[in-house]
């Protein structure tokens, strides 16, 4: 048993060391019933060029076998009722492109790691022209049904030593889905744990029954073996309603569930990411917030249970690579929005769009002037393969430096969405931080990392998600 095991540490080390060297040529596998056009192939992209837009859509063809598109939503209409579903696109265009249409970011991720996408080929899978390849919804009775086996999206053809075995806690959740969606593209293999209590099965549906992929529900607080090449640790609630409903939870998930993430890392030999958050700057008394800046953090407020938890989570994964030499990255995340956002997550961004979109007062804690920085979620899926892929071991900041007030942001969604709703203004919260933004001087020296897209963008895209996830609800309850 020990000689096999490091048979397999020696195999994981040499093929941790594939990113750090020249990429030879891929191609992509085939599709079922759809494909991907030439501009998947990273070798035909370009991250400053629009031109290609034609190329990077991703085309849906039907089968020869009048099998179902490969990204709609098959109707059956009651009496009285249309049979064609709302149809939101996840390209914008025509009359809803904005003024500066041009500046728009078209590829995400970087060549160096050999994870740059086409932007539209990854908006198929949160934006699709309609929902659900394989759902059919009878209006009519209200039941959904699943005649058609899914079609997946071409993901890039590796040699098997290129290929890595990662494994993506909280890989259901918000971010977790988007990490997913762009390791999968890159052609590895991607085992998700999740235990749903934040996540959903149906952030990463497009990929069950991939060959590439496999979905575990567990609790990471619980042991789990596995045998793998990397591990991206982001299992734990991030919005206050989610982690303030349990914080002892909370903290055993933090801590308990990186102990044992850290403990499978030290066994397999593979490299550990964790995800932690710029709350562990608690209400910084430093701005903006550098990597080297140790906290202003209230260790018993209701925030502590998230902001401590991480604290620790930190202290364990840098204890295991000094007392264990486990190979470790810390990312500290600031405030991340996009697409698969839970609606009642309560924070800034969710909140605002969901009630201009009902018509409701925008509600703000306080008066509005505390700042947040908010970055788009393919700018952080970038840093976070690029940090996995580097190698540096400090703690580092992602996030976009841009800042804005709370009562500058609750206008910017009310003037894209309804410019008649009100902002109102509740009273403060307990421990909310008055300022938050990073310093990604570090991100930028050490990864070649930079946040690409404008705020206006990523609202765009978000405003198009929740839009498109009112108008299903609305169908269920007709």
């Amino acid at each position: 048993m020990e000689e096999s095991v490091a048979l397999q540490e020696n195999s994981n080390e040499q093929t941790r060391d594939n990113f750090d060297k020249a990429a030879p040529d891929t191609v992509q596998a085939p599709m079922i019933r759809s494909e991907i056009g030439a501009a998947t192939d990273p070798s035909s992209q370009s991250n400053s060029s629009s031109s290609s837009s034609g190329d990077d859509a991703l085309r849906i063809r039907d089968s020869a076998e009048n099998t179902a598109p490969a990204s709609g939503l098959v109707i059956e209409a009651g009496e009285g009722q249309h049979q064609q579903g709302p149809g939101i696109g996840g390209s914008g265009g025509g009359e809803d492109s904005p003024p500066n249409s041009a500046n728009q970011v078209t590829v995400v991720g970087d060549k160096a790691v050999r994870s740059d996408i086409a932007l539209s080929v990854l908006q198929q899978l949160y934006l699709p022209e309609q929902t659900d390849a394989y759902r059919k919804v009878n209006l009519h009775d209200k039941t959904l049904s699943f005649p058609h086996s899914p079609s997946f999206p071409s993901v890039k053809m590796l040699l098997n030593h290129e290929r890595k075995r990662i494994l993506v806690t909280g890989g259901a959740g918000f971010v977790g889905s988007h990490l997913v969606d762009r390791l999968m593209l890159m052609g590895h293999e991607v085992i998700v744990l999740d235990n749903f209590f934040t996540g959903s099965k149906r952030n990463v549906q497009h990929w069950l029954g991939h060959p590439h992929f496999e979905l575990i529900r567990h609790d990471v607080v619980d042991p789990f073996m596995i045998e793998v090449d990397q591990i991206y640790h982001l299992a734990c609630p991030a919005s206050p309603p989610h982690y303030q409903y349990n914080p002892i939870k909370t903290v055993k998930t933090s801590v308990m569930g990186t102990i044992n993430m850290l403990g499978l890392a030290k066994r397999t030999k593979a490299r550990f990411l964790l995800t932690s958050t710029s709350e562990v700057y608690g209400d910084p008394e430093e701005h903006p917030q550098k990597e080297t800046y140790w906290g202003h953090v209230n260790p018993i407020g209701p925030r502590a249970c998230y902001d401590e938890g991480k604290r620790v989570a930190e202290t364990l994964t840098y204890s295991y690579m000094q007392q264990d030499e486990v190979d470790v990255r810390v990312a500290r995340i600031f405030n991340t929005f996009g697409p698969r956002m839970n609606e009642n997550d309560g924070r800034v961004v969710s909140n605002f769009i969901m009630q201009a979109l009902r018509g409701d007062e925008l509600t703000i804690y306080g008066d509005g002037q505390q700042t947040r920085s908010f970055q788009y979620i393919h700018d952080l899926v970038d840093g976070l393969i690029l940090l996995m892929n580097r190698n540096y071991k400090e703690p580092v900041n992602l996030g976009n430096p841009e800042e804005y007030t709370i009562r500058e942001f609750a206008e910017m969604i009310r003037n894209e969405i309804n410019a008649d709703v009100e902002i109102m203004s509740l009273p403060p919260t307990e421990d909310d931080p008055q300022r938050r933004r990073p310093d990604i001087g570090r991100a930028q020296r050490y990864l070649g990392w930079n946040p690409k897209f404008s705020v206006y963008q990523g609202i765009r895209e978000t405003v198009q998600y929740f839009k498109k996830t009112k108008s299903e609800q609305a169908w269920y309850t007709d």
